[in-house]
């Protein structure tokens, strides 16, 4: 391809991939998610979604099962915004049915607009490996190859470097909380996150979709350490519905709520979204487990510890 492709992603993680493929000027077009870097903030948004981000977690995850069992979307696509952009590749994900627009209704929508020389990348990530080499899907697809092996390589270093510094520390038990009600233990690429952190993971396994387990399994499990990570949650949301927790006596029998030792991080930024800031992500969990040796890898606003009442002490890096 003599020129950059116009590209459109659909996927906060893969317009982070673009962006440090060094294809920034290529994208015309984002999701209403995508919000990294800053400068995509100002791009043409395809979608929106049907349900309000704005609700608790139980209401959004009953709005969200309502909607997949009647066979509805979860996110609207802008086709005349689409037809009007031309892209040569859009870029999405079928690995989780509430995380982006579905390949199915972006090839619906394409063969409407007669884009029949517009290319689809679908991705779909379960384990870490899977995220790198999207990276160098991305930059296959674009004509820049080398610089997406390049790109991968660089995180696969960074995070091996990271798994080295924490091999020789303790690693407590540690509960990665994907979703506060119901309750849902964080799989896919976390665990693999969670060792590289210098933690033993628990209630996931590595690939495996994230699951939805009683609060009994989580209370016979005892983690040491409790990192709450909601799917789409800012800090404020996810502050929002802490109190909840804190007034069950099943969280609070908990050895990570008598320790002072849960932490709450940034979920719509890091850990879910499979991208570049996955390194990132494990850096902020290693700095909250391991704060005298690595407490300085936790940017500032990215996690703050929960105040369950017992805890003591602060943790560098934390707001």
């Amino acid at each position: 391809m003599s020129r950059l492709p116009r590209i459109v992603s659909l996927l906060p993680g893969a317009t982070e991939m673009v962006c440090a493929l060094g294809l920034r000027d290529a994208l015309v077009g984002v999701s209403h998610e995508c919000d990294f870097p800053a400068d995509v903030r100002g791009l043409p948004v395809l979608t929106a979604p049907s349900i309000d981000p704005s609700l608790g977690s139980r209401e959004i995850d009953r709005d969200v099962r309502e909607r997949l069992a009647s066979g509805l979307s979860i996110y609207r696509v802008d086709e005349d915004l689409l037809a009007e952009l031309a892209p040569d590749l859009v870029v999405t994900q079928d690995q989780c049915e509430v995380c982006a627009v579905s390949p199915r209704d972006l090839e619906a929508a394409i063969r409407r607009l007669a884009r029949g020389s517009t290319e689809i990348l679908s991705l779909r990530p379960s384990r870490l490996e899977d995220v790198w080499r999207d990276v160098e899907r991305i930059a296959e697809a674009a004509g820049v190859g080398s610089r997406g092996r390049e790109v991968a390589a660089g995180l696969r270093a960074r995070l091996a470097a990271l798994a080295e510094r924490t091999a020789a520390l303790p690693h407590p038990r540690t509960a990665c909380i994907e979703w506060l009600d119901p309750v849902m233990t964080a799989g896919n690429w976390v665990p693999e996150l969670a060792r590289a952190a210098g933690a033993e993971p628990l209630l996931a396994e590595d690939g495996a979709h994230s699951a939805a387990i009683p609060v009994e399994a989580l209370v016979e499990a005892a983690p040491e350490a409790v990192c709450l990570v909601p799917c789409g949650f800012p800090l404020a949301q996810t502050r929002r519905e802490i109190g909840g927790l804190l007034r069950d006596a099943r969280w609070r029998s908990l050895p990570a709520f008598r320790d002072g030792r849960v932490f709450a991080i940034d979920g719509n930024a890091y850990f879910n979204r499979p991208g570049p800031r996955l390194v990132e992500s494990a850096e902020i969990l290693a700095g909250l487990l391991h704060p005298r040796e690595l407490g300085h890898l936790v940017p500032p606003g990215a996690a703050e510890q929960v105040p369950t009442g017992d805890a003591t002490g602060s943790v560098a890096g934390i707001s």
